[in-house]
């Protein structure tokens, strides 16, 4: 099962930068019954390996902005360290179900943004207002650092509602940032002891095969389809994190 698992997650991470732990983590927790700790390092160690194999092929490309990853960054890696530490602190559990509930509600709204013509200029692009990516980007890491969840899907919708790039540019710069975040995090993780690396194992070597076919077929798929797809595709995923959270708060 981790192998389909890791080549359909994979899949989608190359094709669209989104899934990995807002996908990867609720997965190990509701069908393997692993601990929430576990869950979140497994996922981001995975998250990185998938992301350190389709992220060459948009750098190739050149379909990333470094200026817009420098901004990602600068809020963001802060965010997950702080975030990873704060995962062992019993207060993050008490408050899990309204985190999740409140991402779960900010990537539908962002997602959504995509589908209005407010906000883009003449030639359907979007106006530059990357300088707020930082603000942005500093609460994503944090929820990163301590559920996985949030790094493609808030950062996905951020770029395609906050600034000028294709899609493929925003897929490829937000594979950069969720790989860097997934480093670190799941770095911190990794030196804590919360992670399976059995199931570690074979979620890669599904992931590995789907990465690499998402990578180069979202290169050939048109930007304007390709951008509504990953509109729909945030929608059903914030949709998805918003149950969740509600379920979990309605305990």
């Amino acid at each position: 099962m981790e192998f389909l698992v890791g080549f359909f997650i994979a899949l989608a991470i190359a094709m669209t930068g989104v899934g990995a732990g807002t996908v990867t983590a609720p997965t190990l927790i509701l069908f393997l019954n692993m601990p929430l700790g576990i869950a979140v390092g497994t996922a981001l160690i995975f998250s990185s390996v998938v992301k350190l194999i389709a992220a060459p092929v948009y750098w190739y490309r050149k379909q990333v902005s470094w200026k817009i990853f420098g901004y990602l960054v600068l809020g963001g890696l802060p965010g997950v360290i702080i975030g990873s530490l704060l995962l062992s602190k019993t207060v993050v559990h008490r408050y899990e179900g309204i985190v999740f509930a409140v991402l779960g509600v900010t990537v539908v709204l962002a997602a959504s943004r995509t589908f209005f013509p407010e906000g883009r200029k003449t030639d359907g692009r979007t106006r530059d207002r990357s300088k707020w990516l930082p603000f942005i980007a500093a609460p994503i890491g944090l929820e990163v650092g301590f559920s996985s969840a949030g790094a493609g899907a808030l950062g996905t919708a951020a770029l395609l509602n906050l600034t000028p790039l294709t899609t493929a540019e925003v897929v490829g710069t937000d594979l950069f940032f969720g790989l860097v975040l997934s480093i670190v995090g799941g770095g911190m993780h990794l030196a804590l002891g919360q992670f399976d690396s059995a199931t570690i194992l074979r979620l890669v070597i599904g992931g590995a095969f789907g990465a690499i076919l998402g990578a180069y077929a979202a290169t050939r798929v048109p930007s304007k389809p390709l951008r509504y797809v990953l509109a729909v595709w945030l929608v059903f995923l914030g949709g998805d994190l918003f149950y969740r959270g509600w379920s979990n708060i309605r305990r």
